[in-house]
């Protein structure tokens, strides 16, 4: 579980790529007084070799680098690492490079030199998003789990119930009686922790389920 949000945890990382030797070092530093764990490569290659953090994290990103450069390693992590928000920062202030890289998605786009605080504010900001990704992401997972132990008939049931049937129009459909829909449609609440039918839908919807709609 992601801790609250605004106050340094060292279980936060911070990845760091520029090819620029002493760039990294300073950005290594500020990260660290800040509270974070830095993690920083001299190239986006070496980055791509690295596996994600398994908490909220975010990078701060050169745009210009030999070889891969910035965009490139954006758009080559934009699904495996959607939930790592990129700060971009560069050398050369140039809009349509920094309209491109916040269209796809980059949470902050600094040009070098830029104050401490400015970009430390701007890493708190992106950990503060991951947090919520990964927390979002955390219960997916856990949704996804609990419906996994249902039986194929405590699922079909689910879908009836969650498509505003009656339990009485549940048992029509899927042949059994009233009494035994509600034995299952018990059970599925309890495996699912559901406090409430609403509750109930709005897990179906969070697991991107199609109730049958049939009426």
């Amino acid at each position: 579980m992601a801790k609250s949000s605004g106050l340094p945890d060292t279980t936060l990382t911070v990845f760091v790529v520029d090819d620029d030797e002493y760039i990294r070092e300073a950005l290594e530093t500020a990260i660290e007084v800040a509270g974070w764990r830095p993690r920083s490569f001299a190239s986006a290659e070496l980055f791509l070799a690295c596996p994600p953090a398994s908490g909220a994290s975010c990078l701060v990103l050169d745009v210009n680098m030999p070889g891969l450069g910035g965009l490139d390693l954006q758009k080559a992590i934009a699904d495996e690492r959607a939930d790592m928000p990129i700060i971009f920062i560069t050398g050369i202030g140039d809009i349509p490079t920094s309209v491109r890289a916040m269209k796809a998605g980059a949470v902050e786009f600094l040009t070098k030199p830029f104050e401490e605080p400015v970009l430390l504010d701007a890493i708190r900001a992106a950990l503060e998003r991951s947090q919520g990704m990964v927390g979002d992401r955390s219960r997916l997972q856990e949704l996804r789990e609990r419906y996994a132990v249902l039986t194929s008939r405590e699922r079909e049931v689910m879908d009836g119930v969650v498509s505003g049937r009656m339990n009485k129009q549940v048992g029509g459909d899927l042949g059994i009686t009233e009494i035994t829909v509600k034995k299952h449609r018990g059970r599925v609440m309890e495996k699912m922790r559901a406090r409430s039918l609403a509750e109930l839908v709005n897990m179906s919807a969070n697991l991107g389920l199609s109730p049958s709609g049939r009426r």
